[in-house]
């Protein structure tokens, strides 16, 4: 019985010992998502603003542009996946890659080849181990995106998507990443980057008031093009790609800190309840170690006064 409360004892110890690294990774990433979240929300008037001046140019100017125009054949896709360097943060990993795998069995089906660029460890290692080819990878920004890191990313991609496709180019850009809704609800989607999707000018703007139901309605700025439309769009794409992947490196920096922080409560909890369990089996060892020691004694006792009798 003694060597059972050991047994307990020791699971009761290892247990608290991980409970107080979940608790401390918890409270961490509580921290975090807050900062994560203000960072979202700091770049969402920037990107809103240049996404409208870009669709105004595109829509309302009559150029033809390469980052605008949609291909006659696209043969060849880039699937940017975003992901977390580290672990600890349930399905979010594997929720994000589940989508990605959704949209590349998508584009193969529609005969088309895909390109793998990877954001994160996770996704890399998922791809790696399966022998999967990945055209680029960046890690160590998933927590702490940078305009640098988007920079960066667009324009590789950017550069991939001008090079013909015989030299190894690609024609169509989608990104995959987890969009933050709140601190419960973190959503995996992907969205195709480059071509841009447009609004064309007889369609409601998305972020039209609430009262107007007409295109005719919609009152447009007046666009003075200098030096022209299309000198306007090569300055200002390059921009408009960078806040896209800005903000979705934003949204899975603060999906993967809710994520965690959610998980890490779990663990909690989880790790709560086990020290109840092992607490209660290992008193049930005590007590049964003392019914059988008090058994031990009191047959003792009968046999020593029965022995006694007899002489």
């Amino acid at each position: 019985m003694g060597a059972q409360q050991r047994v307990f004892k020791a699971k009761i110890n290892s247990t608290k010992s991980l409970r107080k690294i979940f608790k401390a990774m918890e409270l961490i990433a509580a921290s975090r998502i807050q900062k994560a979240i203000g960072r979202v929300k700091a770049a969402s008037p920037y990107a809103n603003a240049i996404t409208r001046a870009v669709s105004a140019v595109a829509t309302h100017a009559d150029v033809e542009h390469t980052l605008t125009t949609e291909p006659e054949t696209i043969r060849r896709a880039a699937v940017v996946v975003m992901g977390p360097d580290r672990g600890f943060a349930g399905a979010y990993s594997s929720n994000v890659i589940r989508e990605a795998e959704e949209l590349i069995t998508m584009l193969k089906d529609d005969g088309k080849e895909v390109d793998l660029y990877v954001v994160g460890r996770k996704p890399e290692t998922y791809y790696t181990f399966r022998e999967r080819a990945i055209q680029r990878a960046w890690t160590g920004i998933s927590e702490s995106p940078t305009v640098e890191a988007a920079k960066e990313i667009g324009d590789i991609l950017v550069s991939s998507f001008n090079t013909d496709y015989e030299a190894g180019g690609i024609d169509e850009i989608f990104l995959v990443y987890t969009r933050f809704v709140n601190s419960v609800t973190q959503t995996p989607e992907y969205r195709r980057l480059i071509p841009l999707e447009v609004v064309e000018a007889d369609e409601v703007p998305a972020d039209a008031p609430a009262n107007v139901t007409s295109a005719k309605d919609v009152v447009y700025p007046l666009y003075e093009f200098e030096p022209n439309e299309e000198a306007v769009l090569d300055a200002l794409l390059p921009k408009y790609i960078e806040s896209r992947i800005l903000a979705a490196l934003l949204n899975a920096s603060a999906s993967e800190q809710a994520a965690r922080q959610q998980a890490m409560k779990t663990a909690t909890d989880n790790a709560d309840d086990l020290i109840r369990t092992y607490t209660r089996l290992a008193n049930s060892a005590r007590q049964a170690e003392i019914t059988q020691e008090i058994s031990e004694i009191v047959g003792g006792a009968d046999a020593l006064a029965g022995a006694g009798s007899n002489d």
